[in-house]
C-alpha cells in the first residue's frame, strides 16, 4: 500500500476532498486538490479550510515517507501550523511539502530519548504556476509510552 493509499484510507477528510497523491518520498510529497464547486468559497476558489486540509495532508504524506520506519516506537503528531494565503487560488491547486530538518538528525534525537520537533514547509500553486499560499507545520515524533 502506498503512503497516499494509506492516508486516503485512514484520514477520511483527505478522501472527502478527493485529494490526489502525485508523488511521495522522504524528500518531498506532492498532492493535488481538484476544482470542486462543493468546496468553493465566496470568490469561487477552494475554501480556506480545504486549503488547510490539503496542506495538512501533504505534510502528513512526507512525514510518513520520511519517518514511517519509526512508527513502531513513535507516533507523528502536529504541534502547530501556520498558513498564509497570498493569491487567489482558482481551479486545481497543487501542494508540495518538504521536511526542513535532516531525517537522520530527527531520528538521532529520538534515539537519545527526546521528542524531536521538525518543520515541514508546504507551498500551494495553481495551474499557471503562481504561488497562492505557504504553510509551515511543526511535527513531533512522540515516543510510545
Amino acid at each position: 500500500m502506498t503512503v497516499g493509499e494509506m492516508l486516503a484510507a485512514t484520514v477520511p477528510m483527505a478522501k472527502t476532498l478527493n485529494i490526489e497523491f502525485l508523488e511521495t518520498s522522504a524528500d518531498r510529497a506532492v498532492v493535488r486538490l481538484p476544482d470542486q464547486p462543493a468546496f468553493h468559497n465566496h470568490v469561487g476558489g477552494p475554501h480556506a479550510g480545504a486549503m488547510f486540509t490539503l496542506g495538512d495532508t501533504v505534510s502528513g504524506a512526507v512525514v510518513l515517507a520520511a519517518f514511517g520506519d519509526q512508527l513502531s516506537r513513535a507516533v507523528p503528531l502536529v504541534v502547530k501550523a501556520e498558513i498564509g494565503y497570498k493569491k487567489l487560488a482558482k481551479g486545481v491547486v497543487t501542494a508540495t511539502a518538504t521536511v526542513d530538518r535532516l531525517v537522520a538528525e530527527v531520528v538521532a534525537e529520538l534515539d537519545g530519548g527526546g521528542r524531536p520537533e521538525f518543520p515541514v514547509t508546504v507551498v500551494f500553486t495553481r495551474e499557471d504556476g503562481a504561488v497562492t499560499g505557504e504553510m509551515t507545520i511543526v511535527w513531533t515524533l512522540r515516543p510510545h509510552a
